[in-house]
């Protein structure tokens, strides 16, 4: 079969490199792909948010399933379209892709169905904001209601600092349309964890958990980035806190769903804060984590081809999906700068003389006149597999440091 996969980052070349391995498939097709992606994949040069040409493309194509990466062709209603014209894709629809295109949307389904999450209020005018803001304490959290692509939260220390943000979202249009809204929300204070679950009728299927390091810098300080290092499984997702996490979050979102009257398929990635030890819900989103998906995608020991299709019909059950006992580290090269502005075009070498048991994923890089470019703030991820986070991690920091290019930075701290 011929599967296109849509996206250009390391999310988009891990899903490339696990399909390519599938009995069932003979062709693999990258929208718009990267430098990367071309070693297990055909790059095809058409944007992600172009839905009428990769729509063309599908059918030209006879393609036989479509895994979509990003969030923004689900918020456009790629899935509808696809389906509309009998094409098999993996996703769920624009009106399930709310959950993850609207925060005060999803703030809204968390309230109505129980599902433990911080207190907020929203706001569409300036003024009211600002006087809304009496009603929390400090540290406060404001998020843009739409996709920012990770760049719409912000946590404000001060008053003067949230009056501010408010200013550049509803006055100063940061955002344009999607920070018409915007959610203020109290600010918790625990241990993050990502929980991906996969999403077959309205059924929430977990997979193995994962951890984010989300800050730029060592000892989790600076700005927050999409994410520069990931382990597999995360540490702090106990058998007793997933039991807490499948009877107050999973039971009642599939509650939810099943209500909303909403037909959910694809992926559901849960942001979860654990707050002296009970969970609470930051975000919803509706498609695979980015690294999470680097580590997940090494640990998986299933053809996800089949998984995708039975997810699709509705069929999925926890016994089709098995994992490696291994524990997953990867560590994200970027680029000098970010996550705030830096240069691309650099030639980055040694990419190509790792060991044997390194899986280098691309993030932000493209290929050209036979040289290996940057081309992103996030570059590279080194990834390995190993009996112990610790031997994982050896593996890592052995390898990484054989990769050069003008400004490449990493953390040295991941998985410690």
């Amino acid at each position: 079969m011929k599967v296109l996969v849509i996206g250009s980052g390391g999310r988009e070349h891990a899903l490339c490199w696990k399909i390519a391995q599938s009995e069932k498939v003979s062709k693999v097709y990258c929208a718009s792909g990267n430098g990367g992606t071309r070693l297990v994949a055909e790059n095809v040069d058409i944007d992600g948010k172009d839905i009428d040409r990769l729509l063309k493309f599908a059918l030209e194509k006879d393609i036989d399933l479509t895994v979509v990466g990003p969030e923004e062709p689900l918020a456009l209603g790629i899935v509808d379209s696809f389906e509309e014209k009998g094409l098999r894709i993996f996703g769920p629809d624009r009106s399930c892709a709310l959950l993850e295109g609207s925060k005060a949307y999803a703030k809204g389904f968390m309230k109505k169905y129980n599902i433990p999450t911080a207190n907020y209020m929203t706001y569409t005018s300036f003024d009211e904001a600002v006087k809304g803001l009496d009603e929390f304490s400090y540290p406060v959290v404001i998020k843009a209601d739409g996709l920012c692509l990770g760049k719409g939260v912000e946590i404000c220390n001060t008053r003067e600092e949230a009056v501010k943000v408010l200013e550049d979202i509803l006055v100063n249009k940061k955002f344009g349309s999607e920070g018409k809204t915007v959610v203020i929300e109290e600010f918790l204070d625990g241990v993050e964890a990502s929980l991906l679950c996969f999403v077959s009728a309205n059924r929430l299927i977990p997979m193995e958990s994962a951890k984010d390091y989300k800050r730029i810098y060592e000892g989790d300080s600076g700005p927050n980035t999409g994410g520069v290092g990931c382990i597999s499984p995360s540490p702090i997702i106990t058998e007793e806190l997933m039991e807490k996490v499948e009877k107050e979050i999973i039971d009642r979102i599939q509650y939810g769903l099943e209500e909303e009257g909403l037909r959910y398929k694809g992926i559901l990635y849960i942001g979860l804060m654990i707050v002296k030890g009970e969970p609470k819900v930051l975000e919803f989103n509706v498609r695979f984590g980015d690294p999470e998906t680097e580590v997940l995608m090494p640990r998986l020991d299933t053809d996800i081809v089949e998984l995708f299709e039975r997810t699709i019909e509705g069929t999925l059950e926890p016994a089709h999906i098995r994992w490696k006992e291994d524990n997953c580290l990867t560590v994200v090269l970027t680029s000098k700068g970010y996550p705030l502005e830096y240069e691309k075009g650099f030639q980055i070498t040694g990419w190509d003389n790792l060991d044997e048991d390194i899986i280098l994923f691309h993030n932000g890089t493209k290929y050209e006149a036979g040289k290996l470019l940057t081309n992103g703030g996030r570059v590279l991820s080194v990834t390995a597999l190993g009996k112990t986070l610790e031997e994982a991690r050896k593996k890592v920091y052995g390898n990484i440091e054989k990769i050069h290019f003008n400004g490449a930075y990493y953390r040295r701290d991941i998985g410690k």
